[in-house]
């Protein structure tokens, strides 16, 4: 391991049984969910260290060498790169994150780090956001150096942590402090993208080619303090509860991006039915259980998430503040917060608690023609369609770099589960033969790109 900042050397880990790529996928996800690297999205965040030990571990057990970052105590992030034998060719990076959003034990039909495999599934949290993919980097790159593959370019494996909880200790810290480990990438497959959908009839997989931006923002209101018997026309919480209702029933109008009108077009094709602006349901229940994460990315959304103001009931005190997650479409923010403002009314300000960008790519070149050729080698009769993803991933941190960022986690999945409903969800679970097809389109692609 390339001990950068200190960290100890990771103990190596022998495969187990089958070594293909599809192999050894399910068994790497298991062990990867079985570290409880929580994010609390206080600063603080369990198990990151021992999982990126465990990475570099099996990075460096087929002969690559292991970079090892850490942004603050256990804070780690690990990189590895396969030389490519044109080196006059653009590099492509493939990256996951580490960290997964904490589980309520009492709330699961299973231990959410036990990492069971039950109804041809693995539960567990990470099983989809995102160890998954996680597993599928490590199993192809170990399947390629053992074989001896040599790709066409540079491929860097980046595995970060802290994406759940704003990126300041993963993938904005490397960029800031380590742009060198990027070098010479233009392109990035990461998640929440490659995924599979029955629409109109039709296997479809959902490739992101961009991602809605997002503030987290606190309003605050201010007003005259006193006592709750007399008559007070400037109270705080009266003037915040009417800024926060204007704003959860806002509706905000529906806009269709580039990306996401491509999306409408081709279901169209496929079902038959055109989408209308004035009713998008007429076409969001053609598309199942992604219609949810669609529908979100026709239009800005801004949802209220925390009222907080008072100590007692006979004091009207003299400030309330109230918490936003507000998600904009590319090229949006400033009609966004214009509007935002104009809903809360003079009486209240907003404060920025954290910020980043939206990202939209073309659903072209030759990058996505790979992504394309690699699924439908696998699934012949699929189609492939361009989407934007409602929340945000590590590519926002990479784009600052020229980095041109895409969603592809290749998953091949059966109609009846919901899988989008497995992001932050209970019994969070991935089928073993998704990683297993997961696994072989990932390596078609990394080979043949």
């Amino acid at each position: 391991m390339s001990e950068n900042t200190g960290a100890p050397s990771a103990a190596s880990t022998s495969p187990a049984g089958d070594s293909s790529p599809e192999g050894e996928t399910a068994r790497i996800c298991r062990e990867l969910i079985r570290f409880d690297t929580s994010n609390y999205a206080s600063g603080e965040a369990e198990g990151e260290r021992a999982a990126a030990e465990y990475v570099a571990g099996l990075i460096e057990e087929v002969g690559l060498e292991a970079q090892y970052f850490e942004s603050a105590p256990g804070r780690a992030n690990v990189f590895t790169r396969i030389e490519g034998s044109d080196p006059s060719a653009d590099a492509l990076m493939v990256h996951g994150h580490l960290d997964v959003v904490p589980a309520m034990a009492q709330e699961w039909s299973v231990d959410p780090f036990a990492a069971e495999v039950k109804d041809g599934m693995i539960w567990g949290r990470g099983a989809v956001d995102m160890k998954d993919m996680d597993a599928m980097m490590l199993s192809v790159l170990r399947h390629m150096r053992r074989t001896g593959t040599r790709p066409k370019r540079d491929i860097l494996f980046g595995f970060f942590a802290d994406e759940e909880a704003g990126m300041r200790y993963g993938s904005k810290y490397m960029v800031q402090e380590h742009p060198e480990v990027f070098e010479g990438v233009t392109d990035a497959l990461s998640e929440v993208g490659g995924f599979s959908a029955d629409i109109g009839g039709r296997r479809a997989y959902l490739l992101q080619t961009a991602e809605k931006g997002f503030m987290w923002l606190r309003l605050i209101a201010e007003g005259q303090a006193g006592h709750g018997s007399g008559l007070h026309e400037d109270n705080a919480i009266t003037n915040l509860s009417r800024a926060m209702a204007n704003i959860g029933e806002y509706t905000w109008p529906v806009e269709l991006t580039k990306t996401t009108r491509a999306f409408l077009d081709e279901v169209t094709e496929l079902t038959g039915v055109e989408f209308d602006p004035e009713n998008p349901q007429r076409l969001l229940k053609e598309l199942g259980a992604v219609s949810r994460f669609v529908g979100a990315t026709l239009q800005n959304t801004s949802n209220p998430t925390r009222l907080d103001g008072g100590y007692k009931t006979n004091v009207i005190p003299g400030s309330a503040q109230g918490s936003l997650d507000v998600r904009f479409l590319p090229e949006q923010e400033e009609f966004v917060r214009a509007k935002l403002q104009e809903l809360a009314g003079e009486k209240v300000r907003f404060e920025t608690e954290f910020e980043d960008i939206a990202l939209e790519v073309p659903f072209s070149g030759t990058v996505v023609d790979a992504m394309v050729d690699a699924l439908t080698a696998e699934d012949p009769e699929a189609v492939v369609l361009p989407y934007m993803l409602g929340a945000g991933t590590d590519n926002k941190s990479l784009s600052r770099l020229g980095i041109s960022g895409y969603g592809f986690v290749p998953l091949q999945l059966p109609s009846e589960l919901d899988f989008t409903g497995m992001f932050h969800g209970v019994d969070e679970r991935v089928p073993v033969s998704s990683l297993e097809f997961g696994s072989r389109v990932l390596d078609r692609l990394l080979r043949n790109y």
